[in-house]
């Protein structure tokens, strides 16, 4: 069992930037899938960066090149730096852990998610 606890929300204001944090537990933390998917009100669950077999990183379309997902296997922690914040990043954003270790960019290939934290971006 993996439980995970998400921090590092909060309100921002547009072209700002927030780290989110999110501590695993777990013994076999380092081969799994780490992501980060959000949830705005009355939208569908999406994804936003995924990490896996060490190095391998991927980003959705709207955030790439504004956000980075990075890893500490030591620490059993997973980040998101978010730059240049957009109203349209506000959401509630999930971690989220894979055990497979592949690719995996839908909610239904993770298995563990932490409780969420708001992240709110005004104009």
């Amino acid at each position: 069992q993996v439980q995970l606890v998400e921090s590092g929300g909060g309100l921002v204001q547009a072209g700002g930037s927030l780290r989110l944090s999110c501590a695993a537990s777990g013994r076999t933390f380092s081969s799994y899938t780490m992501g980060w998917f959000r949830q705005a009100p009355g939208k569908e669950r999406e994804f936003v960066a995924a990490i896996w077999s060490g190095i391998m990183r991927n980003y959705a379309d709207s955030v790439r090149g504004r956000f980075t997902i990075s890893r500490d296997n030591a620490k059993n922690t997973v980040s998101l730096q978010m730059n240049s914040l957009k109203p349209e990043d506000t959401a509630v954003y999930f971690c989220a852990a894979d055990p497979s270790g592949r690719r995996s960019y839908t909610p239904d290939e993770y298995d563990y998610w932490g409780q969420g934290t708001q992240v709110t971006v005004s104009s």
